[in-house]
Protein backbone atom coordinates (compact mmCIF):
# COMPACT_ATOMS: atom_id res chain seq x y z
CA UNK A 1 0.00 0.00 0.00
CA UNK A 2 1.21 3.49 -1.15
CA UNK A 3 -1.19 6.53 -0.18
CA UNK A 4 -0.80 10.33 -1.20
CA UNK A 5 -2.68 12.28 1.23
CA UNK A 6 -2.33 15.83 -0.84
CA UNK A 7 -3.92 18.09 1.88
CA UNK A 8 -3.69 17.59 5.61
CA UNK A 9 -3.01 20.19 8.08
CA UNK A 10 -0.37 18.12 10.31
CA UNK A 11 0.54 21.86 11.77
CA UNK A 12 -2.76 22.06 13.38
CA UNK A 13 -2.71 22.85 17.20
CA UNK A 14 -5.20 19.37 17.20
CA UNK A 15 -1.98 17.10 16.91
CA UNK A 16 0.18 19.38 19.37
CA UNK A 17 0.14 16.50 21.77
CA UNK A 18 1.23 13.72 19.43
CA UNK A 19 2.55 15.10 16.42
CA UNK A 20 6.01 13.46 16.78
CA UNK A 21 4.98 10.27 17.20
CA UNK A 22 2.11 10.24 14.67
CA UNK A 23 4.28 11.79 11.59
CA UNK A 24 7.03 9.08 12.78
CA UNK A 25 4.57 6.32 12.40
CA UNK A 26 1.94 7.59 9.17
CA UNK A 27 4.96 5.81 6.49
CA UNK A 28 4.83 2.34 8.61
CA UNK A 29 0.97 2.90 7.79
CA UNK A 30 1.19 3.00 3.90
CA UNK A 31 0.82 6.68 4.19
CA UNK A 32 4.24 7.25 1.60
CA UNK A 33 3.52 10.97 0.74
CA UNK A 34 1.76 14.12 2.37
CA UNK A 35 1.18 17.78 1.26
CA UNK A 36 1.38 19.87 4.21
CA UNK A 37 -0.96 23.18 3.08
CA UNK A 38 -0.97 26.36 4.41
CA UNK A 39 -3.74 29.02 5.31
CA UNK A 40 -1.88 31.67 6.68
CA UNK A 41 1.56 32.90 7.12
CA UNK A 42 1.78 31.44 10.08
CA UNK A 43 1.05 27.33 9.07
CA UNK A 44 2.98 28.69 5.49
CA UNK A 45 5.91 29.10 8.08
CA UNK A 46 5.11 25.70 9.56
CA UNK A 47 4.54 24.07 6.72
CA UNK A 48 8.34 25.00 5.75
CA UNK A 49 9.46 23.76 8.51
CA UNK A 50 7.90 20.12 8.43
CA UNK A 51 9.13 19.44 4.97
CA UNK A 52 12.37 19.83 5.97
CA UNK A 53 12.37 17.69 9.14
CA UNK A 54 10.47 14.83 7.32
CA UNK A 55 11.44 12.88 4.19
CA UNK A 56 7.90 12.05 2.81
CA UNK A 57 5.96 15.51 3.73
CA UNK A 58 5.94 17.88 1.12
CA UNK A 59 4.12 21.67 1.07
CA UNK A 60 2.33 23.89 -0.18
CA UNK A 61 1.87 27.77 1.25
CA UNK A 62 -0.40 30.17 0.70
CA UNK A 63 -3.48 32.47 2.57
CA UNK A 64 -6.51 30.86 2.43
CA UNK A 65 -9.73 33.45 1.52
CA UNK A 66 -10.67 34.16 5.73
CA UNK A 67 -7.47 35.53 6.26
CA UNK A 68 -6.18 37.28 3.82
CA UNK A 69 -7.84 40.72 5.49
CA UNK A 70 -4.44 41.33 7.03
CA UNK A 71 -2.41 39.91 3.94
CA UNK A 72 0.43 42.17 2.66
CA UNK A 73 2.62 42.55 -0.41
CA UNK A 74 5.51 41.49 2.22
CA UNK A 75 3.64 38.62 2.91
CA UNK A 76 3.87 37.50 -0.83
CA UNK A 77 7.58 38.85 -0.92
CA UNK A 78 7.59 36.05 1.92
CA UNK A 79 5.96 32.92 0.20
CA UNK A 80 7.82 33.49 -2.94
CA UNK A 81 10.95 33.60 -0.93
CA UNK A 82 10.19 30.22 0.67
CA UNK A 83 8.98 28.54 -2.29
CA UNK A 84 12.23 29.46 -4.23
CA UNK A 85 14.85 28.49 -1.53
CA UNK A 86 12.77 25.30 -0.44
CA UNK A 87 12.53 22.62 -3.40
CA UNK A 88 9.80 20.35 -1.42
CA UNK A 89 6.71 23.28 -1.77
CA UNK A 90 4.93 21.86 -4.53
CA UNK A 91 2.29 24.09 -4.52
CA UNK A 92 0.58 27.68 -3.68
CA UNK A 93 -2.40 27.42 -1.36
CA UNK A 94 -4.74 26.79 -0.37
CA UNK A 95 -6.34 29.83 -1.68
CA UNK A 96 -9.41 31.28 -3.22
CA UNK A 97 -12.92 32.27 -2.41
CA UNK A 98 -14.84 32.00 0.92
CA UNK A 99 -18.71 33.42 0.98
CA UNK A 100 -19.86 31.03 3.10
CA UNK A 101 -18.94 33.60 6.30
CA UNK A 102 -19.47 37.68 5.92
CA UNK A 103 -15.69 38.66 5.99
CA UNK A 104 -12.97 39.49 4.40
CA UNK A 105 -14.85 41.22 1.55
CA UNK A 106 -15.25 40.31 -1.50
CA UNK A 107 -12.71 42.72 -3.19
CA UNK A 108 -10.30 41.90 -0.79
CA UNK A 109 -10.81 38.06 -1.43
CA UNK A 110 -10.68 38.63 -5.05
CA UNK A 111 -7.62 40.95 -4.54
CA UNK A 112 -5.49 38.34 -2.70
CA UNK A 113 -6.97 35.25 -4.70
CA UNK A 114 -5.47 36.50 -7.49
CA UNK A 115 -2.26 37.79 -6.53
CA UNK A 116 -1.21 34.38 -5.46
CA UNK A 117 -2.41 32.81 -8.94
CA UNK A 118 0.40 35.27 -10.32
CA UNK A 119 2.65 33.99 -7.82
CA UNK A 120 2.22 31.01 -8.81
CA UNK A 121 2.12 31.39 -12.04
CA UNK A 122 5.97 33.37 -11.89
CA UNK A 123 7.25 29.99 -9.76
CA UNK A 124 5.79 27.16 -12.34
CA UNK A 125 3.79 26.02 -9.55
CA UNK A 126 0.10 24.46 -9.44
CA UNK A 127 -2.86 25.59 -7.07
CA UNK A 128 -4.89 24.45 -4.30
CA UNK A 129 -8.05 26.10 -4.65
CA UNK A 130 -10.52 26.02 -1.34
CA UNK A 131 -13.84 27.87 -2.56
CA UNK A 132 -16.96 27.29 -0.48
CA UNK A 133 -20.46 29.26 -1.40
CA UNK A 134 -18.16 30.76 -4.22
CA UNK A 135 -18.65 28.67 -7.52
CA UNK A 136 -19.40 30.56 -10.38
CA UNK A 137 -17.30 33.76 -8.80
CA UNK A 138 -14.23 31.24 -8.36
CA UNK A 139 -14.37 29.81 -12.34
CA UNK A 140 -14.62 33.42 -13.43
CA UNK A 141 -11.64 33.98 -11.66
CA UNK A 142 -9.75 31.40 -12.96
CA UNK A 143 -10.82 31.74 -16.53
CA UNK A 144 -9.68 35.50 -16.33
CA UNK A 145 -6.15 34.10 -14.74
CA UNK A 146 -5.81 31.47 -17.71
CA UNK A 147 -5.74 29.10 -14.61
CA UNK A 148 -5.80 26.20 -17.00
CA UNK A 149 -2.16 27.54 -17.32
CA UNK A 150 -1.31 27.22 -14.01
CA UNK A 151 -3.19 23.89 -12.78
CA UNK A 152 -3.74 22.24 -9.81
CA UNK A 153 -6.26 20.92 -7.76
CA UNK A 154 -9.66 22.22 -6.18
CA UNK A 155 -9.71 20.52 -2.98
CA UNK A 156 -12.21 19.03 -1.07
CA UNK A 157 -14.95 19.30 -4.39
CA UNK A 158 -18.23 20.04 -2.69
CA UNK A 159 -20.03 21.62 -6.31
CA UNK A 160 -22.09 20.03 -8.47
CA UNK A 161 -21.41 17.54 -11.44
CA UNK A 162 -22.00 20.03 -13.77
CA UNK A 163 -19.43 22.40 -12.13
CA UNK A 164 -16.65 19.80 -12.17
CA UNK A 165 -17.20 19.36 -15.78
CA UNK A 166 -15.98 23.14 -16.15
CA UNK A 167 -12.81 22.76 -13.79
CA UNK A 168 -11.99 19.15 -14.98
CA UNK A 169 -12.29 20.61 -18.66
CA UNK A 170 -9.35 23.76 -17.11
CA UNK A 171 -7.62 20.45 -16.56
CA UNK A 172 -7.80 20.06 -12.78
CA UNK A 173 -7.64 17.61 -10.62
CA UNK A 174 -10.49 17.33 -7.94
CA UNK A 175 -9.73 16.14 -4.27
CA UNK A 176 -11.81 13.50 -2.80
CA UNK A 177 -11.85 13.03 0.74
CA UNK A 178 -13.97 12.08 3.78
CA UNK A 179 -17.40 13.52 2.59
CA UNK A 180 -18.03 11.32 -0.31
CA UNK A 181 -18.35 8.56 2.72
CA UNK A 182 -21.03 10.86 4.09
CA UNK A 183 -24.46 9.74 3.32
CA UNK A 184 -25.75 13.22 2.93
CA UNK A 185 -23.03 14.15 0.43
CA UNK A 186 -25.23 12.98 -2.90
CA UNK A 187 -24.03 15.78 -5.36
CA UNK A 188 -20.09 14.38 -4.42
CA UNK A 189 -20.84 11.09 -5.26
CA UNK A 190 -22.39 11.63 -8.47
CA UNK A 191 -19.32 13.81 -9.17
CA UNK A 192 -17.14 10.63 -8.00
CA UNK A 193 -18.92 8.66 -10.28
CA UNK A 194 -18.86 11.03 -13.42
CA UNK A 195 -15.23 11.77 -13.39
CA UNK A 196 -12.18 10.67 -15.32
CA UNK A 197 -10.57 8.43 -12.10
CA UNK A 198 -7.55 10.35 -13.31
CA UNK A 199 -8.49 13.25 -12.31
CA UNK A 200 -9.24 12.51 -8.61
CA UNK A 201 -7.00 13.06 -5.63
CA UNK A 202 -7.17 11.24 -2.05
CA UNK A 203 -7.26 14.00 0.41
CA UNK A 204 -7.64 14.04 4.07
CA UNK A 205 -7.93 17.98 5.06
CA UNK A 206 -6.82 16.29 8.64
CA UNK A 207 -7.57 17.29 11.22
CA UNK A 208 -11.14 17.76 10.19
CA UNK A 209 -13.55 16.08 7.74
CA UNK A 210 -13.03 12.29 9.53
CA UNK A 211 -15.06 10.08 6.96
CA UNK A 212 -18.06 7.83 8.21
CA UNK A 213 -17.93 5.76 10.42
CA UNK A 214 -15.12 7.99 12.56
CA UNK A 215 -17.14 11.08 11.66
CA UNK A 216 -16.67 13.63 14.81
CA UNK A 217 -13.13 11.74 15.61
CA UNK A 218 -9.58 13.74 14.98
CA UNK A 219 -8.77 12.93 11.25
CA UNK A 220 -5.24 11.78 9.80
CA UNK A 221 -4.31 10.04 6.71
CA UNK A 222 -4.48 6.40 8.15
CA UNK A 223 -8.40 6.88 7.61
CA UNK A 224 -8.24 7.23 3.56
CA UNK A 225 -8.07 3.58 2.66
CA UNK A 226 -12.37 4.75 3.74
CA UNK A 227 -12.02 6.81 1.24
CA UNK A 228 -11.12 4.47 -1.14
CA UNK A 229 -13.20 2.01 -0.26
CA UNK A 230 -15.83 4.58 -1.22
CA UNK A 231 -14.78 5.55 -4.35
CA UNK A 232 -14.11 1.91 -5.56
CA UNK A 233 -17.36 1.26 -4.27
CA UNK A 234 -18.80 4.25 -6.40
CA UNK A 235 -17.07 3.55 -9.84
CA UNK A 236 -17.45 -0.03 -9.57
CA UNK A 237 -13.48 -0.53 -9.71
CA UNK A 238 -11.31 -2.25 -6.96
CA UNK A 239 -9.72 -0.22 -4.36
CA UNK A 240 -5.98 -1.31 -5.28
CA UNK A 241 -7.09 -0.17 -8.81
CA UNK A 242 -8.38 3.52 -7.28
CA UNK A 243 -4.86 3.67 -4.88
CA UNK A 244 -2.45 3.49 -8.26
CA UNK A 245 -4.39 5.62 -10.00
CA UNK A 246 -4.86 7.94 -7.33
CA UNK A 247 -1.46 7.74 -6.81
CA UNK A 248 -0.38 8.87 -10.24
CA UNK A 249 -2.59 11.55 -10.54
CA UNK A 250 -1.11 12.99 -7.08
CA UNK A 251 2.53 12.62 -8.70
CA UNK A 252 1.12 14.60 -11.80
CA UNK A 253 -0.54 16.92 -9.62
CA UNK A 254 2.44 18.01 -7.99
CA UNK A 255 4.83 17.49 -10.47
CA UNK A 256 6.87 14.43 -8.94
CA UNK A 257 8.96 11.84 -9.57
CA UNK A 258 8.47 8.89 -8.26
Amino acid sequence: MRIFDTHAHYDDEAFDEDRTELLEVLPKSGIARVTNIGCDMATSRAVDFLTKKYDYIYGAIGVIPHHVDNMTEANLAELLDMAKKNPKIRAIGEIGLDHHYDHPGDSVQRKWFRAQMDLARSLSLPIVIHSRDAAQETIDMMREAHAEEIGGVMHCYSYSPEVAEIILKMGFFLGIGGVVTFKNSKKLKQTVRMAPLDRLVLETDAPYLTPSPHRGERNDSRYIPLVIEEIARLKEISPEEVEEACWQNALRLYRMSE
